[in-house]
Order: structure tokens, then sequence, then C-alpha cells
């Protein structure tokens, strides 16, 4: 006989608790989520997963000092506009370019063959903010799966910079926090993570012209979409390098994550789905957030995620835009409070206040935590099985009842399935049903309601980002 209402309620409740604390395992680990929640005022999410012991030693690997050496290296170019000189061994994008490139081979060299390093570059004819044609070069370096190489990840930052005027290519651009920060945490994920051998593939990326406009990202993502990659999440770092506002308050514990509800590749159908069943809050780049606070927002990072309900901040923009243009989950990490007198600024002493992006207003303490948030959350993502494919909600039949379908993975230590659901005025979930290796379940409870997701599960413990079902009639 089918459980009432009441029955599935208290069951789940009661499953969620005892997995919960069976999954939290040693006591450290729980006193951590414990930290993290009084830290947060919040209670952790039902589908929060406590970090592995290999993912613990991981981020043990993560270290400030490389990180602030990366950043003063970048600086010490002089400037890297993406329009500076590409010939000069010392200054200009070139230079820097050609140091990205050199690390990260020698990052790949300890790979075992695992990881390669490359240049990615085209020409970019004259556009907005390009008065010439222009040679824009990314450095990729991608550690390929041992298990879904097909499926991939990226992490990126943006080693161009830029003073005042956005066109002004020859003075110094230090750009120490706007974006050599970003590059910083990319380029320690790579070398930290070259050692491993993740199941999925994953993508370290340091992209040209964002200052410009996107250029280097979009020309990345248009390579993805054009060879019809898998990318299941992209994440750009783009003013990770600083804890301190400009009224001088530190927040050395918080990082940003913006995540965009209604997909910027939407189409006219899928916005009329999406009005349908309410989904403005459950589109693949939330569903990706969730995961990070999921995985990174714990005492092993030692920081609070801080999601924030916009593509990016108000009005602007970063990496991760070409990216959701191209129908890929993606999301940016920012500092908690931007100094706007270090960023985008001619450096100068103007009435005796410093002026510039100058690495001596960073804190790279908080950089490398913000390295470890996004290693946490990358290396879960790597070792979880896929976001499952096929999500249904069966609405043929009219009941209070709630049956959703979904295809069956093809990794092969997947273990089954998980069906997660929340109130519809709730961010995150709140339940979560085992349910086997199985690709359907029913659940006695009204899809009018409440929100459902579903997500895999493989046999080390690793849980994929939700997937929000679809209506299938």
């Amino acid at each position: 006989m089918r459980p009432s209402r009441r029955t599935v309620l208290a069951a789940t409740a009661a499953a969620t608790a005892t997995a919960s604390a069976a999954s939290m395992g040693a006591t450290a680990t729980a006193t951590a989520s414990a930290a993290s929640a009084a830290e947060t005022g919040t209670r952790p999410p039902a589908t929060a997963q406590p970090p592995s012991r290999e993912l613990r030693a991981l981020l043990r690997e993560i270290d400030p000092a490389r990180i602030e050496a990366t950043v003063r290296k970048l600086v010490s170019f002089g400037t890297r506009h993406t329009l500076s000189v590409q010939d000069d061994p010392a200054r200009g994008i070139g230079a820097a370019r050609d140091w990205i490139l050199s690390e990260m081979k020698s990052y790949a060299a300890a790979s075992g063959g695992r990881m390669t390093a490359e240049l990615q570059s085209y020409v970019q004819e004259p556009a907005t903010r390009i008065p010439v044609a222009t040679r824009i070069t990314n450095v990729v370096a991608t550690l390929r799966g041992s298990v879904t190489p097909e499926r991939v990840y990226v992490v990126s930052g943006h080693y161009d910079s830029r003073v005042t005027d956005v066109m002004d290519a020859t003075s110094d651009a230090p750009g120490a926090d706007d974006d050599a920060s970003g590059v910083a945490v990319a380029m320690e994920l790579a070398r930290v993570m070259a050692k491993l051998r993740p199941a999925a593939t994953i993508v370290f990326a340091a992209v040209a012209g964002e200052e410009q406009g996107l250029y280097g990202a979009a020309h990345m993502a248009s390579r993805y979409k054009d060879a019809g990659a898998d990318v299941q999440g992209m994440f750009t770092n783009d003013i990770v390098g600083s804890s301190t506002a400009d009224d001088g308050t530190k927040d050395p514990y918080t990082v940003r994550l913006f995540a965009e509800g209604v997909p910027t590749s939407e189409t006219p159908e899928q916005a009329a789905v999406r009005r349908s069943v309410g989904g403005e809050n459950d589109s693949p780049s939330r569903q990706l957030a969730r995961f990070v606070r999921d995985t990174a927002d714990n005492a092993a990072t030692g920081m609070r995620v801080r999601v924030i309900y916009r593509r990016d901040r108000y009005r602007r923009g970063g990496d991760h835009i070409p990216f959701l243009e191209r129908a890929y989950p993606a999301a940016r990490f920012t500092e908690p409070a931007e100094d706007f007198a270090h960023q985008h600024q001619d450096v100068r002493v103007e009435d005796g206040k410093q002026y510039g992006d100058l690495p001596e207003f960073c804190d790279f303490a908080f950089t490398a935590r913000v390295a470890r948030v996004n290693a946490a959350a990358l290396w879960s993502l790597a070792q979880a099985p896929g976001t499952p494919r096929g999500a249904r909600i069966r609405t043929a039949d009219l009941t209070n009842a709630t049956h959703l379908t979904w295809t069956r993975g093809s990794e092969p230590d997947l273990a089954g399935y998980e069906v997660v659901w929340r109130e519809t005025t709730a961010p995150e979930w709140t339940h979560v049903i085992p349910v086997g290796d199985v690709t359907s379940h029913e659940v006695d409870l009204s899809k009018d309601n409440v929100f459902f997701g579903v997500r895999a599960v493989n046999r080390s413990g690793y849980r994929s980002p939700v997937a929000f079902p679809d209506p299938q009639t």
C-alpha cells in the first residue's frame, strides 16, 4: 500500500537526518558543519556533502604564498592590457601569456601525461574596444578525466588588465585584484590537481580580452560549443583578491557567488515551460550554485559562500556570460565587497590616498580560501556522477502524487539516485529521499505545492548537482 503524505513527510525527514548523520562520519566533520551553521545563522542544506578525506588532503595543498607569488609576478609585467605589446619578453600581455604557459606546462609535467597545456588563439577583427585586428590568446591546461573524460568542468580567471581609460594600452596596469587574483586561483588549482586522477575532465584557464568585452572567454566557449563538448559547469574567478571594502571593513571569510535564475540562453519554448511550472529559481546555474554551497560552505574551506541571485553584479558582467549564452551552467566568484579605488584606476596618489590595483591591497590568505572553495566544488563535481539527464514529472494523469522519471547515467560506479524536494519559498533543498538504482519514483506529495529534483550518487558517496525536472505529458 502506498504511504500517505504524512508518512512520506515523516519518513523523508527521518531519512535525511539519518543520512546526514551517517555521512558526517568523524566528529571533526560534524563540528565543522555546526561551526559553519553557527557562523551563517542557518542550518546546512539537507543536500550538504561533507568533504572526503581525499578532498581535505587536496585543500591542505593550496598555498597562500604561491598565490601571492603568482599575483606579484603578473603585476611585474607592467601592463597586461589586451592591446599591449605581445613580443616584449618582459612587459605586456605577451610576456604574461608566455609565463603563464610555462608555469602550466611545469604543472602538466607532474601529471603523468594526464594534463596538457596550450595556447588557444584567434585574431579578433576591429570591434568594440578593439580598434585594430588583435591576436587574443587564452592559456588552457586540461586535466583529462580517467572515467568519464567527455564530461568537462572549467575554472578561469582573466589575465588582461586595464587602468581608468579602457583603451590605454601603455600605462602601468598592475591588475593585482582584477584579475591576477583569479588567474592565481586557476593556476594554483592546476598545480595541486595535476597530480590527481579526477573522474571527469577539469580545465584551468587564464583568458584574455575580458576588459575589452569578454573576447577570450567567448572564443573558448564557442570552441566547446562547436565541438559539442559536455561542459556541465563553469566558474570564473574575477576580483577575488581582497577582503576589504571601500569603507575599510573586512569580511575575510565570505565569497560571493553570482548565479542567474532565468537562463540567458532560454528559448521562447523553454520560457513558456518555465512560466508554467514556476522554475525561475531552478536554472542549471542555480543548481550549480547550490552544489557549491553543499560542498564548499564548511570548515574545511573556512568560507561562507554567499549565493547572489543575479547573473552578475548590478548591470555588470564577466567571463561566465559567454558560457551562459551557449547554455552551459556557469557562475561567478567575487570578493564580498569591492573597493573601486583599487580596480580600473590609474596608479596615483590623490589627496593622500593611493589609487591603483596594487598587490599591497590584496589579502592572499583570503584568495587561498577562495581557491579552496573552488577546489571543493570542482573536485566534488569531477568525482561525482554527472547531472542526471531527462528528468521529467509525468503530467498526463491528474493526481496529487508526483511521478518522476529520468535517464540512467553511464558511469561505471553509479550506485543510484535521490529525489530531493523543498517548499516553493525555500532557497535550498530541504528533504532527500534515497530511491535506489532506478529510473522512476513516485512521491505522495503534490507537484503543485513543492519543487522536486533528482541527483545521482556513486559508490564513493559523491552526489551530483540536482536536475530540475521538466513536465512530461
